[in-house]
């Protein structure tokens, strides 16, 4: 058998092994060809419930060489939900342009731990990175107090499966974090720095530390690097000048009490950035100016034609960060203000920034659609394109069986395929 043959690949049409066996065939009376372009043009967030069809089918949209196809003739941005600890409730897709929702399986359980949040979900080919995180360990002293999690899961998307990799060097949580892609589709290095033990229980507890590694997608190894000039928590990470410098920004140093009780975060000014060639940090200068409050939104980072794109929400206020001027500038305002008071998870998708929240029950009287279902709820995404600075709202039905709590223990990716 050639092994240079994709297993998943169905033979043309013109071949004899088509002609002598009806159960490779994807739709009677088509060439394979004629079909697979046909199948090409669905949603890639309905090919999971697709693949149940016929052996054929599954087939088909399983081989690498139908998603090259996918990934080279369509457009499919989709937002991947992670619901705190997803070992338990399902992690789910979100097709931006279809409006279709795919769940995905939960993520391998771990009997002693539990309660996963603020860890990383890094997509990079075929693949989505669970990196790190918070958790409870049963098996530590005392069981209230919060721990970090040094444990990476990848998920396939072509075959829906999970499969451990290899641990980081020194466990974290609430971290900075890149991707250096290379020529491969599924290789390159993912570069991770700071972080801490903080969980969404706690405000403003937890460790910090400086620590900077760096992991090799390939040879599932990782390295240590020079570490960050400080303790930083909390942070957001990109690349700028062609991918050689990784730039950090925002988060919380350090802690103090109020009257010796009450913690709280004191918050970084300041960039940091490290030379991918080198691997020396210099300070990148204050982002605030002397007379400005620092905010201590979200943060998130996107992609704008190979330029990142990088918000901060801070109740409903937008501010982008300008990386000429090394400087935080309002941008705009969120038109629907979050029930209750709550705050909205963030995304950035094709160049556009989409807020999130998740309408539930009374919160449906503050939609601007009526209400749908009392069971599920109904996801409200508010879209603000930079470009044009306008808003546009996208009301869906929720796929989550409860109220899923958008604020920070959901973590949001965005996924092009």
């Amino acid at each position: 058998m050639n092994s240079d043959v994709d297993p998943g690949e169905i033979p043309p049409p013109s071949t004899t092994a088509e002609s002598s066996s009806p159960s490779s065939i994807l739709i009677p009376g088509l060439p394979n060809e004629v079909s697979r372009t046909i199948l090409s043009m669905i949603p890639y967030a309905h090919h999971a419930r697709l693949k149940s069809t016929s052996k054929s089918w599954k087939s088909a949209l399983s081989s690498k060489s139908f998603l090259n196809n996918l990934i080279n003739h369509n457009r499919n941005n989709l937002i991947c939900i992670f619901p705190q600890d997803p070992s338990i409730p399902k992690p789910y897709l979100f097709d931006v342009n279809a409006v279709a929702w795919c769940p995905l399986p939960p993520m391998p359980c771990n009997p002693h731990v539990y309660g996963l949040c603020n860890f990383a979900a890094v997509p990079l080919g075929f693949h989505i990175y669970i990196i790190g995180g918070s958790h409870f360990d049963t098996r530590s002293f005392p069981i209230n107090r919060p721990s970090s999690s040094s444990s990476m899961f990848r998920f396939n998307l072509r075959d829906f499966s999970w499969e451990n990799r290899a641990s980081m060097i020194s466990a974290r949580g609430s971290f900075a974090y890149a991707v250096i892609r290379s020529s491969g589709d599924n290789s390159g290095n993912i570069v991770v720095a700071g972080g801490g033990s903080r969980h969404m229980l706690f405000g403003a507890a937890g460790s910090r530390i400086r620590l900077v590694e760096r992991y090799d997608v390939v040879a599932d190894r990782w390295e240590e690097l020079e570490p960050l000039p400080g303790f930083r928590a909390g942070c957001v990470g990109f690349l700028e000048r062609e991918e050689r410098e990784f730039r950090v920004v925002g988060g919380h140093s350090r802690s103090r009490t109020v009257s010796g009780v009450f913690p709280v975060d004191e918050y970084c000014r300041d960039a940091v950035v490290m030379g991918l060639e080198d691997g020396e940090w210099r300070q990148g200068g204050d982002m605030w100016g002397d007379r400005e409050n620092v905010r201590a939104g979200k943060m998130v980072v996107g992609d704008d034609c190979g330029s990142p794109l990088v918000f901060m929400i801070d109740v409903n206020e937008i501010f982008r960060y300008d990386m000429s001027s090394n400087h935080w500038v309002y941008e705009s305002r969120v038109p629907e203000k979050a029930p209750r008071g709550s705050t909205f998870g963030i995304v950035v998708v094709a160049g556009e920034l989409y807020v999130l929240t998740h309408l539930y029950g009374d919160d449906f009287t503050e939609a601007r659609r009526p209400r749908r279902s009392k069971k599920t709820g109904t996801m409200c995404f508010q879209i603000y394109n930079p470009k044009k600075k306008a808003w546009r709202t996208r009301v869906t039905k929720s796929p989550f069986p409860c109220h899923v709590d958008i604020k920070s223990p959901a973590v949001l990716s965005s996924i092009y395929l």
